[in-house]
């Protein structure tokens, strides 16, 4: 009988910078996961975000508990800020997505998603049902909790009190509620029952807390709720939970969560909403049946894991193998298939590590594309005087016979190879579709839940060991040996053969007149031919109407130009290139090729749309050279360079020693005062330039962690605060309409503000100086008005501007309104 098993390197506790390398556990790590194949309970966390997680809770339940722990985030953070990068949107999604990630692999817990997306704050949750298709969001935590089973299912937030946190964060909380209910009834969402089986959780907690109060809520009943001493020291692990903890939630690096460890007793407390009542022992599996007497027949596996445990040698580990083969045996005399799965993966992954066996197949490329063929380096080596037979290797390659015996530190190596079809990628599965906002397209059932897409090749290795067949499957990955790094392993990619993208984000046109729209061709596969086409708006025209397009070599970048005019009137849309290929007739290629590197995440490769925003608008300009001091990363130079100004990147030693008077105007990125150590150096020369007659336009801060005293930030008092209008599209006043601002060189109306993303802004300033001029102001449903998005202050010759409106994200997304605005600020110096 084969039982195939796919092992979770997440089972040992490997740090993100080794992810993606094979695993190779320590004993101490090993004899962990002995004591863990005694335990037989789940738990399920469940909260809004990447970040939102409790890890102290999830590091204590899945190693001191030792129960199977994971994390349910409704969204992939979608919609935050990045402090890293200036990736935002989706691509901010992908990076939080693998920082959640890298903590479960730190923290021991697992992790799940649902198909909602971040789409930015929202003070509700009505709100945020009105954008998240509530049915869809609790169709995956229903699926979720079916697929996990879990025992206890723990809510981050309270469903009891809408309005006052995140709308998202109260939402999960409801979402998770009714899911607990709805998760053991078969007429609810009976669709998912072709691949699960209703499943009813004992218990529903709230990980209570008080947000800096010393009580909790007067509703919470203090009768219902137990306290957890989760600062437990782990001898194996050589730290205590907390300072695993810490390390777990360092990974959330792009929102610049790094935390520091403790080593003392720590109380997290746990509110009982539903299920039966826990007694007196504060713990939250009190009562449940957690060991092999859960199951049919258990017993007789239990006992042979307390021989196992009882005589481990962590000098020797293999010496347990006659052992683990008969806990193996044991387990699979079982009938309960879904505990007798579970603990097949457990255990064959301990007996490959045991054995100090390292099974790896890699490739010398990053990624292929259709028509390539892969050469799939393969390595088997025994580091155990234990017999074992590699008996045949299986892959989309097909099947080898090799009955090679695995001599002790003698590596067998051979090569596979793989000829990709036509149509066969692994970009991030949740990208595939079309998307709206809110909710992502996942039309798989059973592709919903799953973190990330499946590894793009797969090997198994069939071996025998000790009369047993185990099958082991790896992932293939990229190897190679980084000059200053030494050994890496990265994702091995399957992508399209070719990815084409607009050279500009958003273009705007101030007048009918054509314009140059460069669009460039990338090669992934070694020989392209073909046809590029720009598809264009009703009204739009484009010369010339094709491009013939041929590339000789693989990664070879070719740019062809088409002149685009636009309508006489007004339009909005968008262009999207069209690149149909020789090779593969009846397909078109219209994506551009993403990738994300950072030290503390797998790369990551992401096929998005290639296109553009356009306009036709009235728009125009004054004031041609602007300087960008660059603060958390955003896209706002490219953005004004669209529109014909001339933006300057400003580096350390220009923004402390240099002339900034050659400047029309200086922007200042978003939270540079957040980000940037030397803004103390730099703030006062921004000052002093415009004291001496310049424009300084800074951009949102947050009032955390700030480089510089408040009282600093601008050439007058002002205070910021977590005050945001998370309402796109809500209703502008206008409160200073002779301001120049609001006039030169575009007049704004209300019409400027038609057709913003996600947002108007966030953190306004509610206190200021008399010196400065509101100029707008907005506000959310049944709130005060917000004044303080947009100030502007006379200072010496020059102006100050400080902004909470979400320019960041409206220029990249073409809004006309938000670029005639913009350009009337850099315009302030040339008003008389």
């Amino acid at each position: 009988m084969r039982i195939v098993i796919l092992l979770a390197a997440a089972l040992f506790s490997l740090g993100p910078l080794f992810a993606q390398a094979p695993p190779r556990p320590a004993s101490g790590e090993l004899h962990a996961a002995i004591q863990k194949l005694g335990v037989l309970g789940s738990a399920l966390y469940i909260a809004a975000h990447p970040d939102d997680e409790n890890t102290r809770m999830i590091a204590y339940l899945a190693n001191v508990n030792q129960v199977e722990t994971a994390y349910l985030s409704l969204t992939r953070g979608d919609g935050g800020q990045n402090l890293i990068a200036p990736d935002i949107s989706e691509l901010l999604g992908l990076t939080r997505t693998q920082e959640l990630l890298a903590a479960r692999r730190i923290d021991g817990g697992q992790q799940f998603f649902s198909r909602a997306n971040d789409f930015g704050y929202s003070k509700h949750p009505d709100e945020t049902f009105t954008i998240w298709d509530k049915q869809q969001v609790l169709s995956d935590a229903v699926w979720v909790i079916r697929k996990w089973r879990p025992d206890v299912i723990i809510l981050r937030f309270d469903p009891r009190a809408p309005g006052s946190t995140h709308g998202h964060h109260t939402a999960s909380a409801l979402i998770g509620r009714e899911a607990f209910d709805l998760a053991g009834d078969p007429s609810a969402f009976p669709e998912q029952l072709e691949y699960v089986e209703p499943w009813q959780p004992r218990r529903l907690y709230w990980n209570a807390y008080s947000w800096g109060d010393t009580e909790l809520p007067d509703y919470v009943d203090s009768t219902d709720v137990i306290t957890v001493n989760i600062g437990t020291y782990l001898p194996k692990r050589g730290e205590s939970v907390a300072e695993i903890a810490a390390r777990s939630r360092s990974q959330h690096k792009s929102q610049g969560f790094g935390s520091a460890g403790s080593r003392d007793n720590q109380q997290e407390k746990l509110e009982l909403l539903k299920g039966n009542a826990t007694g007196k022992e504060n713990n939250p599996f009190e009562g449940i049946d957690t060991g092999w007497d859960r199951i049919r027949g258990g017993q007789a596996v239990a006992r042979e894991i307390e021989t196992l445990e009882a005589g481990f040698d962590f000098d020797n580990p293999a010496a347990s193998i006659p052992q683990l083969l008969k806990v193996r045996s044991a387990i699979r005399g079982l009938e309960d298939d879904y505990w007798k799965a579970k603990k097949l993966a457990e255990l064959d992954n301990i007996i490959v590590g045991a054995l100090g066996l390292y099974l790896s197949p890699t490739t010398e490329e990053p990624y292929a594309a259709a028509g390539d063929s892969v050469a799939i380096a393969v390595e088997a080596t025994n580091r155990s005087e234990v017999a074992v037979t590699l008996r045949t290797l299986r892959s989309a390659a097909g099947d080898t016979t090799v009955a090679a015996s695995l001599a002790r530190a003698e590596p067998f190596t051979t090569t596979l190879h793989y000829v990709v079809p036509e149509g066969r990628t692994s970009s991030p599965y949740w990208l595939d579709e079309e998307w709206e906002l809110g909710m992502y397209t996942v039309k798989d059932q059973q592709q919903r839940g799953k973190p990330e897409s499946d590894d793009a090749l797969e090997v198994t290795f069939t071996l025998e060991i000790g009369g047993q067949e185990i099958s082991v499957t790896r992932p293939v990955r990229h190897h190679y040996t980084d000059p200053v790094d030494g050994e890496q392993f990265q994702p091995f990619e399957l992508l399209p053969p070719a990815f084409v993208q607009v050279g500009e984000s958003s273009y705007l046109f101030s007048s009918d007149e054509s314009a140059p729209v460069t669009v460039k061709v990338t090669a992934a596969a070694p020989t392209l031919t073909g046809q590029l086409r720009l598809q264009v708006p009703e009204g739009w025209s484009t010369e010339p109407s094709a491009h013939d397009v041929k590339l000789d070599r693989r990664g070879q970048e070719r740019f062809y130009t088409f002149r685009l005019t636009p309508p006489a009137g007004q339009s909005q849309g968008r262009v999207t290139p069209r690149l149909s290929l020789d090779q593969f007739p009846g397909q078109s290629y219209s994506r551009r090729l993403v990738t994300i590197d950072h030290a503390h995440i797998p790369t990551q490769r992401a096929a998005l749309d290639g296109g553009a925003a356009v306009a036709r608008v009235e728009l125009a300009t004054a004031g041609r050279t602007v300087g960008y001091l660059p603060g958390a990363g955003d896209a706002i130079p490219e953005a004004l360079n669209a529109i014909g100004l001339d933006v300057n990147i400003i580096d350390d030693a220009e923004a402390s020693m240099g002339d900034l008077s050659r400047y029309d105007a200086i922007v200042v990125g978003v939270r540079a005062y957040n980000t940037l150590d030397r803004m103390p150096v730099y703030q006062p020369r921004l000052l002093n330039y415009v004291r001496q007659g310049g424009t300084l336009i800074v951009q949102y801060n947050t009032n955390r962690r700030l480089k510089i005293d408040e009282k600093d930030l601008g050439p007058y008092p002002l205070q910021l605060s977590r005050d945001r209008v998370t309402v796109e599209d809500a209703p502008v006043r206008i409160l200073a309409p002779d301001h120049p601002a609001l006039n030169f060189p575009n007049k704004i109306t209300a019409a400027d503000f038609e057709g913003w993303v996600q947002e108007r802004g966030l953190y306004f300033p509610d206190e200021w100086a008399p010196e400065y001029t509101p100029l707008i102001s907005c506000h959310d449903p049944d709130e005060p008005e917000r004044k303080g998005g947009l100030l502007v202050a006379n200072y010496g010759s020059g102006h100050y501007v400080y902004t909470g409106y979400s320019f960041f994200r409206e220029l990249p997304a073409g809004v006309p309104g938000a670029y005639r605005l913009f350009a009337n600020l850099v315009a302030l110096g040339q008003t008389k």
